[in-house]
């Protein structure tokens, strides 16, 4: 008999949807959108859909397997988990704690899915990675100016009076947003997007700006400076409540505005008309998460928060510099449910540099490697180098439900269950501030087991079992302590399938910012205090050699998968190599045509898709593809860090381009 279940998704997106999942005989048969829920509103991705193949694919993983003679076997739990404790217990013995590295990213989420840390703290301790390759240096940035990154309640949209959507593709990353701008556009709010890429969220803005890659934050000032020049500045929030304007003014003075015009490619009359926007709001800005994939990208952010700054759009109604909305996963007792306050020896790599610093063996050498949601192999940057970093450690244990590029390098590989084959509680601390329920729908497939029943084994096989004798629902109710003086309960969401945190739907509407001074900072103290010069600068993208790679390389999300967790599913071997029409004309290319794109870390085969508008010097193509199905962009990019940290610099990539008949 059919059934139909609330659910969620699990997936690291903005959108972070409510289900109705469709269960039959034991078995996911059909999952859509939940039409009560008050932001997703029964709309759903295909990647969303796609969580019924995930869950049912032939192709799952449901048995623990060890690769012995470079050839893998299947294995059982208790030899699995028994052989991974003792090598887990004599590393730590023998090297201590910080020769294990936990690799590990966000591609499932949920409030349990952070008990991996309180695994490693119970250890002793850990290498572990800090930042991230999506957004990392974004979210520091809006820390340092803001105290935290916060952003406004969806439907606050329809309070403005212009929305700048710089550098975010809404159509593909961020739906429910896009559905809001349609309907914002019907009401006579005016749609501007600023982005090097002429997207579908492009297609349907009322002014599309064409930007050179990493120039985001130049135009910034540029726009700061017209506002000046028009004598638009907002003083009063200047004067009362923000630190370190006059700092920020010299900074201002470096540049000219035709300086800006010649290096962004934005004339000066849509910086005039930009500005315009900014003075005549209320305005909101939606940041994309590519402005920040640059050496610069930290400080584009800063620059960006800047000009909604002092063109008065923030603490308002209908404005925000709205890029992430920490306050979601700060709203529950991660503390308590990861046992932070245990004192641990604790090593940190970021995310973008694990390779080289595996390879450096500095300090203590990584001797075993624990990879969980994630694939480090297909997604870091410079893949070459992230292949040899995996192939020099001893022993790798890969946490997963396929066997994905990563998993390819592991030594023990163990099956994971599905969102629909356990029970969690999910947000994402992104877009909006509901929390859905995830309840167990079916029976994992074969013997895969959650990531909970996992690390409660292996702590049992490590002598500290105690610290996991607790059920999935006290758990829970751990990560939930904190909620319950706000009525927000275990009992009351899986009644209701999902409800709103307490989060105002208005950041900063009193002017009072987290900062150490209390207001909004163009010089950062926190950035001072941390051993950064905390002024606000702007930065020249990092690769700009365009004699010998004349092209700039963006690799934005896909639209069909959700990083590289879908690939496999679709089946679908051939990259697109998305180019400019200046491009196209250099090389005389039609669409279709087979090329190769080429720097001195690597090379990729795909065919050519001519994207008319886009700006003239801009490649992309989508990251995530495993080795099988075409081959991962990142064998191109950039694994340097950004100039104020914690982000990776994938899109400080310059390519050349080749037709392959013209290869000799």
């Amino acid at each position: 008999m059919k059934e139909t279940h609330k659910s969620a998704c699990p997936l690291n997106c903005w959108d972070a949807c409510s289900f109705r999942v469709t269960v039959e005989n034991d078995l996911v048969v059909k999952v859509d959108g939940n039409k009560d829920h008050p932001i997703t509103k029964g709309k759903i991705c295909s990647r969303g859909r796609m969580l019924e193949a995930r869950t049912n694919s032939p192709l799952r993983l449901t048995k623990p397997l060890k690769k012995e003679l470079g050839k893998f076997k299947e294995i059982s739990w208790q030899q699995a988990l028994d052989e991974i404790a003792e090598k887990l217990h004599s590393i730590k013995e023998t090297y201590g704690p910080t020769a294990v590295l936990h690799s590990h990213d966000y591609s499932n989420n949920g409030l349990l899915k952070n008990l991996d840390q309180r695994f490693f703290t119970c250890y002793g301790g850990l290498t572990e990675v800090v930042g991230s390759l999506c957004w990392g240096a974004g979210i520091e940035a809006q820390t340092w100016d803001f105290g935290n990154s916060e952003s406004h309640a969806p439907e606050d949209l329809f309070n403005s009076k212009h929305v700048i959507i710089w550098g975010r593709n809404a159509a593909s990353t961020n739906i429910h947003l896009f559905a809001h701008l349609l309907e914002a556009k019907k009401r006579g709010i005016h749609i501007t997007v600023i982005d090097p890429l002429f997207h579908k969220t492009a297609q349907i803005a009322d002014t599309y700006v064409s930007i050179r890659p990493g120039m985001d934050g130049l135009l910034a000032i540029g726009i700061i400076k017209e506002l000046q020049r028009l004598n638009v500045l907002n003083r009063s929030f200047i004067e009362n409540y923000s630190y370190g304007f006059n700092d920020f003014m010299r900074t201002l003075d470096e540049y000219s505005l035709d300086e800006i015009v010649e290096e962004t490619s934005v004339k000066k009359d849509m910086i005039t008309l930009l500005a315009k926007q900014y003075s005549q709001g209320p305005t909101s800005t939606y940041l994309g998460l590519g402005l920040q994939r640059y050496a610069n990208g930290g400080h584009t952010i800063r620059l960006i928060d800047a000009l909604v700054a002092v063109s008065g759009n923030i603490g308002i109604s209908g404005g925000g510099a709205n890029y992430g909305n920490l306050s979601v996963g700060q709203s529950f007792s991660l503390d308590a449910l990861t046992l932070a306050d245990k004192k641990v020896e604790k090593r940190t790599f970021t995310r973008m540099n694990q390779a080289e610093k595996i390879l450096s063996n500095e300090g203590v050498p990584i001797r075993m490697a624990i990879v969980t949601r994630g694939n480090p192999v297909t997604q870091l940057p410079d893949t070459n180098q992230v292949e040899k970093a995996f192939l020099s450690i001893d022993t790798i244990v890969v946490i997963d439900q396929y066997m994905t590029d990563t998993a390819e390098f592991a030594d023990y590989v163990l099956p994971c269950t599905t969102v629909f084959e356990e029970e969690d509680i999910y947000y994402a601390s992104m877009y909006h501030s509901y929390v859905n329920y995830g309840p167990k729908l079916v029976s994992p497939k074969g013997e895969s087991k959650s990531d909970r029943w996992i690390w409660t084994e292996l702590a049992k096989r490590l002598g500290f079992g105690k610290d996991f004798a607790y059920s999935g629902d006290e758990f829970l109710s751990i990560g939930l302590k904190s909620l319950v003086k706000e009525g927000i309960t275990l009992e009351r969401i899986k009644k209701e399938g999902f409800i709103k945190l307490p989060i105002p739907d208005v950041p900063w509407k009193d002017f009072r910012f987290k900062t150490p001074s209390g207001k909004y900072e163009f010089t950062s103290n926190m950035a001072t205090r941390e051993g950064y010069d905390g002024r606000l600068t702007f930065q020249y993208p990092l690769e700009v050699e365009k004699e010998k790679h004349p092209y700039h390389l963006v690799s934005k999300h896909p639209s069909r998968s959700n990083h590289s967790q879908h690939f496999h599913l679709l089946n679908d071997d051939k990259v697109v190599v998305e180019i400019s029409e200046v491009i196209a004309n250099e090389h005389v290319l039609k669409d279709r045509d087979k090329v190769i794109v080429f720097n001195d870390r690597g090379q990729i085969e795909g065919f050519v898709k001519i994207t008319p508008k886009s700006h003239a010097d801009t490649i992309n193509i989508d990251e995530g593809r495993w080795k099988s199905f075409g081959g991962t962009v990142n064998i191109l990019t950039n694994s340097g860090q950004s100039q104020i940290g914690l982000g990776g610099i994938q899109y400080d990539c310059l390519v050349s381009l080749r037709k392959v008949d013209s290869i000799t």
